[in-house]
């Protein structure tokens, strides 16, 4: 069973790429998608063509703006938008997919901007976001993946001194999020398997940044504690193109 995240930087704009053919030839059971930037009814008018998927979609209350999707050809259970806490709860950044033996939760996790003007908003979601995870992990695994907007450490981007408290995804404080979730025992797929391996999932758009390979990690799987022997790899795509981030996924046994 293989899962598979992306943040897509607009379905709108990337249905016009390729797509289609980049989907059949990843073949995801499950794929989820962040940073939709379309309402409900658009993502599911360009997810039509991919007829073998049910399709989730969440959406900003502001239009075209953040929001996600979940493809899936597993019929989930059940299918939960949003944390249920009402200051993060309109701009589309969460969906919960309950599976027989796991809750998969894809999230696009607030950026902290450019200026660090929601550094602090980006704190208070961190903190309520692991508690919400937290809660469904009383029930059983989770799996949680999506663009975190934040690089763990200095081998996830490539420069890691110029950036450090100083740009958005390489604060202190985001760094600390992170450590949080490993602390309570949802851990980094990609890491678990290659604690050593450099590889990125973003690259800016400016100064050729993805052709000198100029990137940071900031795209996760986590995976509860107890559900980490059923994760048989994890892997980055660099060579999907269409968007700023590439694809990202794990493989179940």
């Amino acid at each position: 069973m293989k899962l598979i995240s992306f943040n897509v930087n607009g379905i709108r704009a990337i249905g016009q790429k390729t797509f289609y053919d980049d989907v059949k030839i990843m073949n995801p059971d499950i794929l989820c998608l962040q940073e939709t930037k379309a309402s409900v009814e658009q993502v599911m008018e360009i997810a039509k063509p991919l007829t073998e998927y049910h399709v989730y979609a969440n959406e900003a209350e502001r239009k075209g703006y953040s929001g996600t999707a979940i493809l899936t050809k597993i019929m989930p259970i059940s299918v939960v938008f949003d944390m249920g806490v009402a200051e993060h709860d309109n701009e589309g950044r969460v969906i919960c997919a309950e599976y027989e033996n796991f809750y998969l939760v894809n999230v696009y996790v607030p950026n902290s901007g450019s200026e660090l003007a929601r550094l602090a908003y980006r704190q208070t979601w961190d903190a309520d976001f692991l508690m919400y995870l937290k809660k469904l992990e009383s029930k059983k695994p989770v799996l949680v993946c999506g663009d975190f907007n934040v690089a763990h450490k200095d081998i996830d981007l490539k420069n890691a001194k110029p950036n450090y408290n100083k740009s958005a995804g390489y604060m202190q404080q985001e760094i600390d999020g992170m450590n949080n979730y490993h602390n309570e025992e949802l851990y980094d797929t990609f890491r678990h398997f290659y604690p050593e391996v450099i590889k990125y999932s973003w690259w800016s758009y400016r100064a050729g940044a993805r052709q000198k390979n100029v990137g940071w990690r900031i795209d996760y799987f986590l995976s509860s504690k107890s559900f980490l022997p059923n994760i048989k790899d994890a892997f980055i795509l660099n060579e999907i193109m269409g968007s700023d981030h590439c694809p990202v996924g794990i493989e179940l046994n």
